[in-house]
């Protein structure tokens, strides 16, 4: 009878307990959210203050653009054929840029995954300067460090290109080293009891397993480089993104182009996109009868 009692004690005492930290939890998320909207009510009211035009008023405005540009298609649609075909070599430079920057990316990201992975690394005293060097390429924006190597650089393919490979670099690297956390280490000591060196012991230990992984992160990121690229154009740095800036600048009579332009990037992005998690899902799955 006194461990009846004694039970249900405990009992009342756990959920007592659970109740409080339920209030609690809710008391604190509570803050948060008033605390999040206060910022981003401030954040906005500030914004709008700096900005040049007051968001209120500008809001009733928001589509003119686009309709002056699709208006302006419509009207030159039998130009259509002609700007596609014009503005398909900048489009091809553009997936070139990505494509580089995507394959240099990797391979500089496969190297620092390695190093900076517990139980793979070369140098496990380095492992934290691995992974705070690629925390740094991977928290500097693209648009940051192509604006730095154009004005040492001067306007290009060049300078995009080095821009995204380097934020790859951060990016790919975190990824695949997440990756690595989950090989198996025993082919990597198998091989170490041999005698294989670590570079042996990387390519035939480990790469095998994570590669299908590997190649799945790099053609996500593939696409994310393609639209970055693309981005990167509006600064100085090749591409089809540079046409579209020239397009949109010269504003009224040159919108048939930009509409163009725009619609060879939508088409390139959907198919890549669709490419690219086709091939994605047999590498993980496998093919299916």
């Amino acid at each position: 009878m006194a461990e009846t009692s004694a039970d249900a004690a405990r009992l009342d005492d756990i959920r007592h307990s659970y109740a409080a930290l339920t209030r609690r939890k809710r008391v604190y998320g509570g803050m948060l959210l008033a605390l999040f909207v206060a910022l981003m009510a401030a954040g906005f009211r500030t914004a709008d203050m700096r900005n040049a035009g007051s968001f209120r008023d500008g809001f009733t405005h928001v589509f003119d653009y686009p309709a002056e540009v699709l208006s302006e298609a419509i009207e030159k649609a039998s130009r259509l054929p002609a700007n596609l075909v014009h503005f398909f070599p900048s489009l091809v430079e553009t997936l070139n840029i990505a494509a580089a920057s995507t394959l240099l990316g990797a391979i500089g990201g496969l190297f620092l995954s390695l190093l900076s992975t517990r139980g793979l690394a070369r140098w496990p005293v380095l492992i934290p300067v691995f992974r705070r060097l690629m925390d740094i390429l991977r928290a500097i924006p693209e648009i940051v460090i192509a604006l730095v190597l154009i004005f040492i650089l001067g306007g290009g393919p060049v300078p995009a290109m080095i821009a995204i490979a380097l934020h790859t670099v951060g990016a790919l690297g975190k990824m695949f080293s997440e990756v690595n956390e989950n090989a198996s280490l025993k082919p990597v000591e198998g091989l170490q009891s041999v005698g294989a060196n670590w570079a042996q012991r990387m390519i035939l230990g480990v790469i095998p397993q994570v590669g299908p992984n590997y190649v799945s992160y790099a053609l996500l990121r593939f696409e994310i480089n393609i639209r970055a690229s693309a981005i990167l154009g509006f600064v100085g740095a090749g591409g089809i993104g540079y046409d579209l800036r020239n397009a949109m600048s010269w504003g009224q009579g040159r919108y048939d182009e930009a509409a163009a332009i725009f619609i060879l990037l939508f088409l390139t992005i959907v198919l890549v996109d669709q490419l690219s998690g086709s091939f994605r899902d047999r590498l993980t799955h496998g093919a299916r009868a």
